[in-house]
């Protein structure tokens, strides 16, 4: 007769464990820091990123990066009013946290809106002063105009979103 050794299955040993672990864990890290810039894009994409000097006051359905509508725009259908004009002070802004939302009167009766997301390292913009969005994590300033970066470290302008105004209320599309 023949007998027949059985071999007990490995095991992994706990520094094996443990560096799946942090594997795992540095993997987490890194999809939650890339979904934010890819999350904020495409939602500028979809929400009418065009050409910048577009102006919606004939109801056009989008393509106006800042959201400048003035007129009868199509993209209010359905969204959230969120302000009214005499909230958004001239030559300044206003943030909505709970809306990720930064809504601006760069002139008299234009209203932009930008996400209010940092596009350096995703905090959130805490202040508007002098015509300037200002993020405090790391001191990047944009335009209230237009989004664009005043000073860094960013590179990247404030993605556009859209809003529209009807009679004295802003409405995020």
């Amino acid at each position: 007769m023949t007998s027949e050794t059985t071999k007990p299955a490995s095991i992994p040993g706990r520094r094996t464990v443990m560096a799946a672990a942090g594997v795992a864990g540095l993997a987490v890290a890194l999809t939650a820091c890339g979904s934010d810039d890819g999350a904020s894009t495409s939602t500028s994409s979809g929400a009418g990123a065009g050409d910048t000097t577009g102006d919606t006051t004939g109801g056009s359905t989008g393509g106006s990066t800042g959201g400048d509508t003035t007129g009868g725009s199509t993209g209010g259908a359905g969204g959230k009013a969120i302000a009214k004009t005499s909230d958004i002070p001239e030559g300044g802004g206003k943030i909505f946290e709970s809306e990720g939302v930064v809504v601006t009167q760069p002139e008299a009766g234009t209203f932009k809106a930008f996400s209010s997301v940092c596009t350096h390292q995703g905090c959130a913009v805490k202040s508007i002063a002098d015509g300037v969005i200002n993020c405090p994590c790391h001191n990047s300033n944009f335009s209230i105009a237009d989004g664009s970066v005043k000073s860094g470290p960013a590179t990247k302008a404030l993605p556009a979103k859209e809003v529209t105004v009807s009679g004295d209320s802003i409405t995020l599309a």
